[in-house]
């Protein structure tokens, strides 16, 4: 038996500029957190000469190419280790909710077979072949940052170049202020997000067109990731707060179904309540929204009363890990 655990993330600033629809013209720049919610994957031999999967959904298949999931058809294809296989998947957190899970699930279901063919992959080729699997093979329209913050975990910083390399390095941060950060960003569900791909399909559309309203809103986006990074590494997490809220009100700009009315009046209650700022994690009118505030508690309080639930956090430092190797 092999079990996997790969984090999700948040992304802290600098969202969007991952997309090869921008990056392959002006390069990217994403600061991104791996969190203490993870998605799980178990692959086991079984006595039946099938393929079982279980997700969200059940299903037993003579062979990878008739599996519906498309990523698990896509690995499986690409790396068949079956037949006499069960795979089951099991998160913290439900897709589709703005926290990476479908890049994690790549990376943590690419980890489990390379152990099950027991070879070693290293964390830069586990998020490339990832992105492959669902930018290249699916043709999905998203970006590079969840794959490579699942394989990788941690708070670090990740360069998109024109060439479609990736740079990786760690965010130069005190433990003080990593604290800081855990303390006092606090992360609230909203609801289903079930629009992101609508919506990244339709930043990669205007991308791809040359529409200069949507360039210009990922370039600012793209200088606050900067700015965003030399304030945390100043240790002024105040100042980042501020960046967060001004970089929100940049990335509704986007798109019309970025936000809703419901998901406005919470980001202006929790802004009433102590936030410094926050922003919607992930695409899509929906998941998450992540504050920063210096009085967790009045916070918590105030989105109690709205209905809304607290996810509590601590960072994620291992990446994608083998947790059992049978």
């Amino acid at each position: 038996m092999i079990i996997t655990r790969t984090p999700l993330r948040i992304s802290i600033a600098g969202g969007g500029t991952d997309l090869p629809s921008y990056y392959e013209q002006h390069g990217g720049f994403v600061l991104s957190a791996a969190i203490s919610k993870y998605i799980f994957i178990t692959v086991n031999r079984t006595f039946t000469p099938d393929y079982f999967l279980k997700y969200s959904a059940l299903e037993r298949v003579d062979r990878p190419t008739d599996i519906e999931h498309p990523i698990v058809r896509e690995v499986l294809v690409a790396h068949d280790i079956g037949p006499a296989v069960e795979i089951v998947s099991m998160a913290d957190i439900p897709a589709g909710t703005g926290l990476g899970s479908s890049g994690a699930f790549t990376v943590g279901l690419l980890r489990a077979v390379y152990a099950m063919q027991r070879n070693h992959i290293a964390a830069a080729d586990l998020a490339d072949e990832a992105c492959a699997v669902e930018i290249e093979k699916l043709r999905r329209p998203v970006g590079k940052q969840d794959q490579y913050v699942a394989a990788f975990g941690g708070v670090r910083c990740y360069e998109f170049r024109q060439d479609g390399s990736v740079v990786v390095s760690p965010l130069d941060i005190s433990t003080a202020t990593l604290h800081d950060l855990e303390e006092h960003l606090l992360m609230f569900f909203t609801g289903y997000s079930r629009g992101a791909d609508t919506v990244l399909q339709e930043q990669k559309d205007r991308s791809e067109g040359g529409d200069a309203a949507m360039i210009d809103n990922l370039h600012f986006v793209k200088e606050l990731g900067l700015r965003s990074k030399a304030a945390l590494e100043a240790g002024a997490t105040e100042e980042f707060a501020a960046l967060m809220h001004e970089h929100w009100q940049h990335k509704k700009k986007r798109s019309a179904a970025m936000s809703n009315g419901s998901i406005d009046r919470w980001y202006d209650v929790g802004r009433g309540s102590g936030a410094i700022g926050g922003k919607l994690v992930g695409a899509g009118a929906g998941g998450f929204l992540l504050f920063y505030t210096r009085e967790p508690m009045a916070l918590r309080k105030v989105m109690a009363a709205e209905g809304l639930v607290e996810v509590r956090f601590t960072f994620d430092h291992d990446g994608s890990t083998l947790l059992v190797r049978d």
